[in-house]
């Protein structure tokens, strides 16, 4: 029996706002200044973030003190 492997989970921008309580416009001020998480960008044009560096990403902010 072949092992399948499942694609890793890809939120939208609305459902990482939606758990970080931000709102849109701060996810993409974000981005601009290069301090959001990675992001993948469609042929669509949309983006998608995948868990793992949502995770990663939150890691990094949390403050060291």
């Amino acid at each position: 029996m072949a092992v399948v492997a499942r694609p890793a989970q890809k939120l939208t921008v609305d459902e990482v706002c939606a758990e970080l309580q931000v709102a849109r416009s701060t996810f993409y001020d974000w981005r601009q200044k290069g301090r959001g998480p990675r992001c993948i960008r469609l042929p669509n044009g949309s983006l998608r973030i995948r868990r793992a560096d949502f995770e990663n990403w939150l890691m990094e902010c949390e403050d060291a003190s």
